[in-house]
């Protein structure tokens, strides 16, 4: 006969939900409530991606490739809530801005962030905690319509402050699944020590410390093509070494939508990746044709329907 717990654990396999051991008992309807709205059931997370404020300051959103209506912060927020994203994450200060006003996005908090205007040669990149998980959940409480879903924390592997960063996010991460909330990493190699940012062995040696940090989900840039493997490849082998923990691809600059939905179709069929958080390939267009792009990605993640179908809803 089937335990309570069993039966539980069964149900919550099914729904493509696993519910970390450190989720309590009293939060783990919830953890299945947020995992859930944000995967839709399918185990992959669509992310609209919108750090770019602090991380990028303002390149990423005036300059000659860029459409004009991405200079208004609220372009971010008419996509999301209009657009067909699994969730949006930026930073909780943002979000403070704006979530009134668009109520019905599932949002991650992302609770910290630096600005690039440091070069690695000069510093190794380090970034503190802007906000914590009681600001998220104090929001959630002072405005309960707001959906917030889970938090995002970015670690620099390799950093000359790596151990600070280790430590910042487990004890993130540990107390965000206490809340119920879903978590990601932004896993970046960077700094003095690094050769390669997309070597390959690294980037699956970062996917495995993600995981044994806890994360629900950790967000990768590709990995580089060496001349016995394709990227896509050695994506395949980081995604093994993420065990349980899924991966999700960078989208990175804006490229050509049909080259960017083929990429994300070999990255999840191919690279047994579970989706993407992409930013840059999204808001830097129109409204009308980043709400286009999001119905493109979300077909493929969510519907897994084929590159070709998933290109026909750019111009419906």
């Amino acid at each position: 006969m089937n335990t309570p717990y069993f039966a539980k654990a069964m149900k919550d396999t099914q729904n493509s939900c696993l519910v970390p051991a450190d989720v309590p008992e009293k939060k783990r309807t919830l953890f299945i409530k947020n995992y859930t709205k944000i995967t839709r059931n399918s185990g992959r997370l669509f992310l609209f991606s919108c750090d770019h404020k602090i991380e990028h300051l303002n390149e990423n959103f005036y300059g000659p490739h860029i459409n004009t209506q991405a200079i208004h912060p609220e372009h971010l927020f008419r996509i999301a809530s209009q657009g067909n994203i699994g969730a949006m994450a930026t930073h909780l200060g943002l979000i403070a801005r704006y979530a009134q006003q668009y109520p019905s996005i599932n949002y991650i908090a992302k609770l910290n962030g630096k600005t690039n205007l440091i070069p690695v040669e000069q510093q190794d990149p380090k970034t503190d905690l802007l906000w914590t998980v009681d600001d998220v959940v104090t929001m959630c409480h002072n405005n309960n319509k707001i959906m917030m879903t889970g938090v995002g924390i970015t670690i620099y592997l390799g950093s000359e402050h790596e151990a600070e960063q280790l430590a910042q996010a487990a004890a993130t991460i540990a107390h965000a699944h206490s809340e119920g909330l879903v978590t990601i990493i932004w896993m970046y190699p960077r700094g003095k020590a690094i050769k390669d940012e997309n070597d390959p062995q690294l980037i699956a040696g970062a996917t495995g410390v993600a995981l044994s940090l806890g994360a629900d989900f950790v967000k990768i840039k590709m990995p580089a093509a060496t001349d016995i493997s394709t990227a896509v490849q050695n994506l395949k082998i980081a995604s093994a070494a993420a065990g349980n923990t899924k991966i999700i691809c960078a989208g990175g600059e804006q490229i050509k939508p049909q080259e960017y939905l083929a990429q994300l179709y070999d990255q999840i069929h191919s690279g047994d990746s579970f989706g993407t958080a992409t930013g840059r390939n999204i808001f830097q267009r129109s409204l009308a044709e980043s709400i286009a792009l999001t119905n493109a990605i979300a077909g493929i993640i969510y519907d897994n329907i084929d590159v070709k179908t998933s290109i026909s809803l750019l111009s419906s």
